[in-house]
């Protein structure tokens, strides 16, 4: 992307979680960081969280002072957590002297559509924001909302913070948006199942898109997409490190980054090219069998158009081979929470869908294998099918796209899976990635 003005070294977006603003002393420590960003000669624009756990008791609020409350209003309440973070910061940042003040998302304006607490960014209006960047002003955002046609506040759903940042870092043209989190970067797996797992350099914007998509919660799902759409490096890092380590300009975390930019990594010997980037595994889904389903025309629309029409997301799906008597079983995955209104939903239309009986099972864990290495090598399935099977683990659905492969298993063995896979891909280590 291109470079800020000549007034500034970088033109930077730091983002900083619920964590990194859980009081005063971590917000000063917060500060502290953005300063120095400063001190080194860039412009900085700061996207916040609120602090951890202000969402959900501003949440609760809301359901107590009405059940079946107005979604406007609910988004004027559960926004305000991150206005006070972003006010707090500013004071902070003025205390120690530097120039500083906040943005609300009305203030810029950060412009949304569609739905109150799930709205999505259609446009930020910059030029203000800018000009406060280049007279040397650090910009203090609140991230997780903005602004409706109607010109009412809105939020962007859960992790929407990320989000703001990414679009906030494409709105100004940032050379970075780095994500300040409570792990110091992305990992080859999670490090509390697996001792050896490794960090990563970088990984691409579509595997990270995968690895958010099937377990990894280091990024929001969004932002990594708007990422890849607008074409803003992000680089996730903790905030949580000693005073005196390493800065951010001389990446000691993860960069979600372009193929092209990846392939130049590569090329240069900054790092190894893997077959196989991470091991994601989610413990929040469940699996519905519908027995006897009509084999015919039509019957799988019945069952799939009304959970869509009730905004119910369908992981994988398997139709089994049909039966002597036209009928087969379709097996499914929905989220843990859905499951129940699932069912319902299903049960409702079974004369409709002429299914025989509905089995569930919410003690499952889907385990996926990524890497955009798996464009150009065979037998990455069949490694992770010899691995699982060698350990008695059975496989009871499989699903894959042109980087991943996915497989249900029982949840007890999560842990023994993620470990027999890792190290099946060759990537346990006792040295950090390359």
């Amino acid at each position: 992307m291109a470079k800020s003005g000549p007034k500034s070294g970088k033109r930077i977006v730091m983002k900083f979680g619920g964590t990194s603003m859980a009081g005063t002393e971590r917000i000063r420590r917060v500060a502290n960081l953005v300063r120095a960003q400063a001190a080194a000669g860039n412009q900085v624009a700061v996207v916040v969280s609120a602090m951890a756990g202000e969402t959900d008791r501003l949440i609760n609020f809301c359901r107590e002072a009405n059940a079946l409350y107005d979604p406007a209003e609910f988004d004027v309440v559960v926004s305000s957590g991150e206005q006070v973070t972003s006010g707090l910061l500013a004071l902070t940042l003025q205390s120690l002297g530097t120039k500083a003040r906040s943005w609300l998302g009305w203030q810029l304006p950060v412009r949304t559509i569609e739905a109150h607490s799930k709205a999505r960014i259609e446009t930020i209006d910059a030029p203000g924001l800018i000009e406060a960047l280049e007279d040397g002003e650090i910009a203090v955002i609140p991230g997780f909302q903005g602004v409706s046609e109607e010109g009412r506040i809105t939020t962007m759903g859960r992790g929407g913070s990320d989000t703001s940042a990414v679009g906030i870092a494409a709105a100004i043209n940032a050379d970075r948006c780095d994500i300040y989190t409570d792990v110091d970067g992305v990992y080859t797996t999670d490090p509390r199942i697996v001792a050896k797992a490794r960090k990563l350099k970088a990984v691409t914007y579509e595997e990270m898109l995968e690895l958010a998509s099937v377990g990894a919660k280091v990024l929001q799902t969004r932002s990594v997409g708007l990422a890849m759409k607008a074409g803003v490096r992000i680089q996730v890092l903790s905030s949580f490190g000693d005073d005196d380590a390493a800065s951010a300009d001389e990446l000691p975390g993860t960069l979600i980054v372009s193929d092209m930019e990846m392939d130049q990594l590569v090329e240069n010997g900054d790092m190894e090219r893997q077959l196989v980037t991470g091991i994601a595994h989610d413990k929040n889904e469940a699996k519905i069998i519908l027995t006897r389903v009509p084999d015919k025309p039509g019957a799988v629309a019945h069952i799939f158009e009304p959970l869509a029409d009730a905004s119910i997301n369908v992981d994988m799906i398997i139709q089994n081979v049909g039966r002597d008597k036209g009928e087969t079983d379709v097996t499914f995955t929905v989220p843990q929470a859905d499951l129940a209104r699932a069912q319902a939903m299903l049960e409702d239309r079974l004369e409709d869908i002429g299914f025989n009986r509905i089995i569930t099972d919410s003690h499952i864990a889907k385990i996926s294998v990524v890497g955009v290495g798996m464009k150009s090598h065979a037998g990455v399935a069949s490694t992770m099918f010899r691995a699982l099977s060698d350990r008695g683990i059975n496989i009871q659905a499989i699903s894959t796209s042109e980087i991943k492969v996915s497989v249900l298993i029982d949840e007890d063995e999560t842990e023994l899976a993620v470990r027999v896979l890792h190290t099946a891909y060759g990537l346990d280590a006792v040295e950090e990635a390359v």
